[in-house]
């Protein structure tokens, strides 16, 4: 008789995410004092793009939000300019992908508005907005903008009702969306769309998750799951799949994953804890990572999504004894990608009035960017004009690379071509670096400065650049350790204007050199 060993050996994933951790800001690079609202809405009550923060504020009479420029880090004045044109509780705020000097607001009055932000911030309290969009029956509770195409925004309200609106035109007052979705017999809980645009996914409140087509409106699929009640969705961007985060018939939190061409059963379903605080799960497609942050916890979990089985895999969590009433993410195009960051958000915390940045570092040991954590994302160009979405068009995202200067190329003429109104021609810069480059090559007055010259317009509106911050954005150091941090920054500024100066000179001598070696060859020639 022959006894035959089993040999276990353990399967090791390789991962790039394995060991990413978060790390949360100083307190002075938190924002104190801030009045966060109290509002029970489901919803993140706060926006962020690379130049602002935006985030909704408890205020009587009416609905307000704040506005806040990114660096304006510490206290934060309580009498403070907010935007305050509704005349009920606002309940939504998104920033526009492709103009970071444009938000809009959803409100219990009804309505939608959307606000031109000054360049410098609101310096006064700002009750007039660009556009007033007006369809909605009961209270607007979520707004999101389209993904690719320029000036398309969906609402839903507890009407039931999904509008989408046209804002390239010219009334101030919108009353007419250019598509009414009315699929759903209960309130809209989330909305999500694929990379396109040519799907959009909803939760809501009677259970059922919908995959429509947003343009035409036409219901493609319908899930009705008795042991999944599906509160948030996402479309995980071109892997065919839909993710959405609940409850299980024992309310326990719970996250599913369907297959976006099959509802009727979920591929997955995976049961986290038994508390009762909402889930909001954030998704990147560029690493394939998954957050998970529960309303009232402190604690952030995150996955690592790939298309086969087992689908999701866990990696680890982020603990806090802060709890959170909601979150802003920052656009991949704001990351610090020096200190290797994949993924930044924005905590609040109401116990403290507190708004707390939290960044998902890769542990890297080399300083220099990396490649393979920073694949091409989605820029701040919209692929498409209002018209051609609507004309039936479908088109992916214009790609972008984090790499620091791989923007230098780009003129600032042609950032500023083809968008929808002259607010986004004159602003539609949302890095500063490229600013800050811009800046110096004017006044070294360098070839490429000479061939932008008829844009002296545009180089008028611009402000005075220091280190990658706009200086009338830039808020006065309050403590000695910001009076430090500030001086050294500058002195790495001078350092590095001194080598680019070097640089030039250097490449002067050459082009001198080549200049005479060229005469004497002439001269040889014609001898």
């Amino acid at each position: 008789m022959t006894v035959s060993k089993m040999t276990w050996r353990p399967q090791y994933r390789s991962s790039k995410f394995r060991h990413v951790f978060g790390k949360a800001a100083t307190k002075e690079s938190c924002y104190d004092g801030v009045p966060i609202t109290r509002s029970v809405q489901d919803n993140n009550f706060c926006a962020v793009n690379p130049r602002f923060l935006a985030v909704i504020t408890e205020c009587a009479g009416g609905g307000a939000f704040l506005v806040l420029s990114i660096h304006h880090t510490g206290k934060v004045d309580p009498h403070h300019p907010r935007v305050s044109g509704h005349r009920g509780n606002v309940l939504d705020i998104k920033w526009n992908p492709f103009n970071d000097y444009c938000i809009a607001s959803g409100s219990e009055d009804t309505t939608v508005k959307v606000w031109e932000i000054p360049p410098h911030g609101v310096l006064k309290n700002l009750t007039v907005p660009w556009k007033e969009l007006q369809g909605h029956s009961r209270r607007v509770s979520l707004i999101e903008w389209h993904p690719t195409a320029n000036n398309i925004l969906f609402s839903t309200a507890y009407d039931y009702k999904i509008m989408i609106w046209n804002l390239d035109c010219s009334e101030q007052v919108i009353k007419n969306p250019v598509r009414t979705i009315s699929h759903h017999t209960d309130v809209v809980l989330s909305m999500s769309f694929n990379t396109d645009c040519s799907l959009l996914a909803t939760t809501c409140k009677d259970r059922r998750v919908r995959l429509m087509e947003p343009r035409s409106g036409n219901l493609l699929r319908e899930a009705n799951c008795k042991t999944h009640k599906a509160s948030k969705v996402l479309v995980l961007g071109n892997m065919k799949m839909l993710l959405t985060s609940g409850t299980s018939r024992w309310n326990d939190r719970q996250v599913a994953l369907w297959d976006q061409d099959d509802l009727s059963v979920p591929l997955l379903e995976e049961n986290l804890d038994g508390s009762s605080g909402v889930l909001f799960p954030f998704y990147d497609p560029d690493t394939h990572m998954l957050y998970l942050a529960g309303k009232g916890d402190g604690n952030i979990r995150y996955y690592e999504i790939s298309s086969e089985k087992p689908y999701i895999q866990y990696l680890t969590e982020y603990r806090s004894h802060l709890p959170q009433k909601g979150m802003g993410v920052m656009p991949k195009r704001g990351l610090d990608v020096s200190s290797c960051e994949v993924f930044r958000f924005y905590k609040l915390v109401t116990i403290k009035s507190l708004i707390e940045p939290l960044a998902m570092i890769v542990p890297r040991r080399s300083e220099s960017y990396q490649e393979d954590i920073y694949p091409m994302t989605s820029g701040n160009k919209p692929a498409l004009t209002a018209e051609e979405w609507l004309s039936g068009i479908d088109k992916g995202p214009v790609l972008m690379s984090l790499k620091p200067g791989s923007q230098v190329a780009d003129s600032y003429s042609e950032m500023s071509k083809g968008l929808g109104n002259t607010l986004d021609t004159r602003r539609s810069q949302s890095r500063p670096g490229m600013l800050q480059l811009a800046y110096i090559q004017d006044h070294l007055g360098t070839k490429d400065g000479k061939e932008d010259s008829g844009h002296a317009d545009d180089d008028k509106s611009r402000t005075p650049v220091s280190n990658g911050e706009d200086l009338a954005l830039c808020s006065p150091p309050r403590t000695e350790n910001e009076l430090r941090l500030k001086f050294h920054k500058q002195q790495e500024e001078i350092r590095r204007l001194r080598e680019l100066l070097n640089q030039r000179d250097v490449r002067v001598k050459q082009l001198e050199l080549e200049i005479k070696n060229m005469k004497n060859s002439q001269s040889q020639g014609s001898l």
